[in-house]
């Protein structure tokens, strides 16, 4: 690559980063100002604590996901359709957000009701990000996909899959399950693969 080929991609990169974190700042807004919300009116709405889990899943995979997104780097060639691409892919992450916490709760008695009603949604959205997440690693290269071993690519199906199963099954016990267990092997993905850049 020359260097009028590589400023014009640092130059692309600069601004992707500064709409994703634009996006993913909003994304963040939303869960920090629903959770203060618990902690302003405690007696408006009570917690749930399966509500609360994905809660912490989304704001850990945000992160993560604003943190691994400094790789786009490497992309050499940007096209208006990788752009669109990236900028849907960071958008899931907000909407995965606002489903956690909505506009208006008058509808419902609570975050439990809510939240099973509008699970298909949420659980949907979730097996598309890991969808995006494979394909938005390979657009880093080759080498940074097979970098992460089998394993990435079996723990984004299973994720989706779970997420896709979660869909059709309102078992409290199942979605506590769930819930608390992609959380967890989520930060354990986390810490073993992206702990630090390089």
């Amino acid at each position: 690559m020359n260097n009028l080929s590589a400023s014009v991609a640092a130059d692309a990169y600069i601004h992707i980063r500064v709409i994703i974190g634009i996006i993913l700042g909003l994304s963040l807004s939303k869960l920090l100002t629903g959770v203060a919300g618990f902690i302003q009116h405690p007696s408006r709405q009570r917690v749930y604590a399966i509500h609360m889990i994905w809660v912490g899943f989304a704001f850990v995979s945000v992160i993560h996901f604003w943190w691994f997104e400094f790789y786009l780097s490497t992309v050499e060639r940007w096209t208006f359709g990788l752009y669109v691409f990236v900028i849907l892919y960071a958008s899931l992450y907000y909407l995965l957000c606002a489903l956690l916490f909505p506009d208006k709760m008058d509808d419902y008695i609570g975050y439990g009701e809510y939240f099973m009603s509008r699970r298909r949604w949420f659980f949907g959205v979730i097996a598309a990000i890991f969808m995006m997440d494979l394909a938005d690693t390979a657009i880093k290269g080759f080498d940074r996909f097979s970098s992460f071993g089998v394993m990435y690519p079996a723990r984004n199906f299973i994720y989706a899959g779970v997420a896709l199963v979660a869909i059709f099954i309102d078992n409290q016990r199942f979605q506590l399950a769930a819930a608390a267990l992609l959380l967890f092997f989520q930060i354990l993905w986390i810490l073993r693969a992206f702990s630090t850049l390089g």
